[in-house]
């Protein structure tokens, strides 16, 4: 009995192709670029069937019992990162990217000039706290 299974391993469209017969599993994997159509796939079979079968044959078999499932990924987790994806992938304008930029440069010196007014308050707090040990010593 033969199984073809076309899904998405990212980043491309694998097509799995699985022999089984006397209780073993022969398997061989063909890697398509974008989405292949039903007919696309019925003419790379067409095509490309006979050769792919010859390799499924050759390859190395397994017993049916020893088959390990993949995990299964979380579906919300695989959303989050097909949206990251598609926000990735989408191009910026020369204004989206000046404005990030922008963005990033008063971001740093907004660090800068907190970072320089810590740096001053600790330095009025030493002068306070070395004032007042003076005055201690003088008796005051």
């Amino acid at each position: 009995m033969a199984t073809t299974t076309v899904f998405f391993d990212d980043p491309f469209w694998v097509a799995v192709l699985e022999l089984r017969h006397d209780g073993h599993v022969h398997a061989v994997r063909q890697v398509f670029g974008a989405e292949p159509t039903d007919a696309e796939l019925y003419q790379y079979l067409l095509r490309e069937g006979t050769a792919l079968f010859t390799r499924a044959e050759q390859a190395a078999s397994v017993p049916d019992g020893q088959v390990v499932a993949r995990p299964v990924r979380n579906p919300k987790r695989l959303a989050r990162e097909a949206a990251r994806a598609a926000g990735l992938a989408r191009p910026t304008t020369a204004a989206q990217e000046a404005m990030r930029r922008d963005l990033e440069v008063r971001g740093q010196a907004a660090a800068k000039a907190v970072q320089e007014q810590r740096e001053r308050d600790a330095e009025k707090r030493r002068q306070a706290r070395r004032a007042k040990s003076r005055a201690r010593r003088r008796g005051q």
